[in-house]
């Protein structure tokens, strides 16, 4: 009999890549994990893994059985939430991870009326870029995360993770009538790394140039303070633009951002889950959208 918690270790070594990535991840020791890797090739009968001085690459086997895990652990998701939904309402801890310009404007009357329908449900709540959501619902250690999409950059999620659409917001430029018009500017964006770096970067080069970016900023109020203060320009999304310091002016730009609701395949039925979605259904109306 297969190990889903070692079947669930593969499935990480073969989307991060290296076993040390896979034990910081799982909080284990990397002998740890190459024991439960070991164990798992003995229980599959077959080599997983093929093993090059310190590197290992998953075998044409390693591929199959990944393949074959995303399936087994999403049945265990539906499992654990048909049990929970057994068990009645919606209760307990609810780790949800959320980007800042949600966490601001979503999130404050989704949790009004998510613990006023349901007492029992702790919310807490941990800020996270899109970019590490995945990883994140992976391990377990968020339940649902409110993640966003640019046109130029897809969400950041694999085959064992399921989103559901909130709402869609367009984007501003600042100070200029056309990304075109900025060419010669400095810019200000996230850190490398992020999505909304990434859209930045993009939307210039769908432009026709590369960004001189200046500044990294994560957070958008901070960066329309230093394009008031003269420090460049940005892309801007409107709920983070609904108050533009003085002086800032915004192009509405044919961009939108999306943001969407991401759980663990599977576990979508979970009662704290559809609660925590339906409660940030119900708080976009409230959105000066």
């Amino acid at each position: 009999m297969l190990d889903p918690r070692k079947l669930h270790l593969l499935r990480e070594l073969a989307r991060r890549g290296t076993i040390a990535a896979v034990a910081e991840a799982a909080t284990f020791t990397p002998s740890a994990v190459s024991q439960q890797l070991s164990a798992l090739e003995r229980e599959a009968g077959v080599p997983l893994l093929e093993r090059t001085g310190r590197t290992v690459a998953l075998t044409p086997a390693g591929h199959l059985l990944v393949e074959h895990a995303h399936a087994v652990l999403e049945q265990l998701e539906r499992a654990s939430a048909a049990l929970a939904a057994a068990r009645g309402g919606p209760s307990g801890p609810l780790r949800i991870g959320a980007f800042p310009t949600a966490a601001r404007v979503l999130l404050p009357p989704a949790l009004v009326g998510l613990t006023r329908a349901h007492p029992g449900l702790v919310p807490m709540v941990s800020e996270i870029d899109p970019a590490d959501v995945s990883a994140a619902l992976r391990a377990g250690e968020l339940d649902v995360a409110l993640v966003h999409e640019y046109d130029f950059v897809p969400p950041v999620t694999d085959a064992s993770i399921e989103t559901e659409p909130l709402y869609s917001e367009p984007m501003y430029l600042t100070d200029r009538p056309s990304v075109a018009d900025a060419r010669a500017d400095s810019w200000i964006t996230d850190r490398p790394g992020t999505l909304c770096h990434t859209m930045a970067i993009r939307a210039c080069q769908a432009a026709g140039f590369e960004p001189l970016v200046r500044h990294h900023i994560d957070d958008f109020d901070t960066v329309l303070a230093f394009v008031a203060a003269g420090q460049g320009v940005a892309l801007v999304p409107h709920l983070a633009a609904i108050h533009p310091p003085e002086g800032v002016t915004l192009t509405r730009l044919p961009l939108s951002r999306r943001t969407l609701a991401a759980f663990r395949r599977g576990n979508g039925g979970h009662p704290a889950i559809r609660a925590a979605v339906a409660a940030f259904h119900a708080a976009i109306p409230h959105l000066p959208l």
